[in-house]
């Protein structure tokens, strides 16, 4: 089974937390900094008002509250529209 993203939807999977310490302090997980960056999993068709820009393995940047987390065979992944994603990595 597979997640195929509709319309002008994307699937990313974040890129991992950075392990932050400082002087022995272990930071939780509550508290780290959500990344901003990931890798788009999977692209929909796009609209017809829209044609899709985004292409599977792109790593892009996003907005810090863009998307819907969801959590598919025990990954947490992103699915947001297009146009939350703000730039593409090269």
């Amino acid at each position: 089974m597979s997640i195929r993203p509709l319309a002008d939807r994307v699937l990313i999977e974040p890129t991992a937390a950075e392990e932050v310490t400082m002087g022995g302090i272990i930071i939780p997980d509550s508290a780290k900094e959500k990344p901003l960056k990931g890798k788009v999993l999977a692209v929909g068709n796009g609209t017809k008002d829209e044609p899709m820009q985004l292409k599977a393995g792109d790593t892009v940047l996003y907005g810090k509250y863009a998307g819907t987390e969801i959590e598919f065979e025990g990954i947490k992944y992103l699915m947001m529209r297009q146009n939350d994603v703000l730039a593409v990595i090269e």
